[in-house]
């Protein structure tokens, strides 16, 4: 199911936290059409009101404008863990282009700018953050924090993720799952970025990993991130083409729309499949298409954050 690659080098972000900030601020001032109108200024500040709370602390002017009931809440109220997992293997890679931009994003960026603007609610929100990268090994961990410096570190690093190419290398997902589940003692919010795609590995030993990350109470997210265009539809033109595996290297020369129809079967098999099995053990499941905007992200965040805290 891996695509073709090109052989130049990815590039990376002119300036990965100043994008992040401005998709965040383009975020939040469209809120207003939305149920989390009143959000925008302080919505860090605020949770939907629940039958039998204390009706001391709810925002009557938020309520005039949405007919919404929401609470206020405070600092010492609102702190929350959770800790981004990226899987940065080689076909997290594809497409290879030459710089990253909102026009123009690879898996691997998509996952990194998705990731910098969930940190940049985050800081907003005071909350802690911390960091797990794997590929073909357990590449880098970082403990939930919420200090600037700290902040800044993963952004560091996930900036080296997107120009760190992967030589064609099979991924074992399910091993660095269970290690950094080990290493999650408190209860958190995780979200993982990852398109799923597994060379010879049983499907039950990833989701015993997936139902590993949700020990200790935590809620795990599953961003499942793809190139829709050209991974699902399969939309490669009439000419000939070599396709190549990016983990294992393997090649085959085709013309693509001979076997659209029979690709796109299986692989819509293969993506029911994994939502179901999503489903069955309690992990969110959301389709993460590269060639779309962010408000998807952003908003499964907020929905989850309420939720969890």
């Amino acid at each position: 199911m891996k695509l073709e690659r090109e052989v130049h080098k990815t590039g990376g972000f002119i300036n990965l936290e100043l994008l992040a900030s401005q998709v965040v601020e383009g975020f939040i001032s469209g809120l207003h059409k939305s149920p989390f109108h009143g959000f925008s200024a302080e919505f860090a500040e605020h949770k939907v009101y629940n039958n039998g709370e204390s009706t001391r602390h709810i925002d009557w002017k938020l309520f005039a404008r949405t007919d919404k009931l929401y609470t206020k809440r405070y600092e010492e109220e609102t702190n929350l863990r959770c800790h981004i997992i990226l899987d940065n293997s080689a076909s997290m890679h594809f497409p290879e282009i030459r710089r990253q931009s909102l026009e123009s994003l690879n898996k691997t960026g998509f996952s990194v700018l998705a990731a910098a603007c969930i940190m940049e609610i985050l800081k907003k929100q005071r909350d802690a953050v911390g960091l797990s990268i794997y590929s073909d090994s357990y590449e880098y961990y970082a403990p939930e924090k919420g200090s600037e410096r700290h902040r800044q570190m993963l952004l560091h690093h996930l900036e080296e993720a997107v120009t760190d190419l992967k030589p064609s290398s099979g991924t074992q997902t399910f091993t660095y799952l269970h290690q950094i589940a080990e290493k999650l003692k408190r209860r958190s919010l995780i979200f993982l970025f990852s398109d799923m795609f597994q060379a010879d590995v049983a499907e039950d030993k990833l989701f015993e990993a997936l139902r590993h990350l949700k020990y200790n109470k935590h809620e795990l997210i599953l961003f499942h991130v793809v190139d829709k265009e050209k991974e699902f539809n399969f939309d490669f033109g009439d000419q000939p083409r070599r396709f190549t595996d990016v983990e294992t290297g393997d090649k085959i020369d085709l013309y693509a729309d001979n076997v659209k129809e029979n690709y796109r079967s299986l692989v819509s098999e293969y993506f029911d499949n994994l939502k179901l099995r999503c489903a069955q053990y309690g992990i969110k499941y959301v389709m993460a298409d590269i060639n779309e905007n962010f408000n998807k992200i952003l908003t499964t965040y907020m929905v989850e954050r309420q939720k969890f805290v």
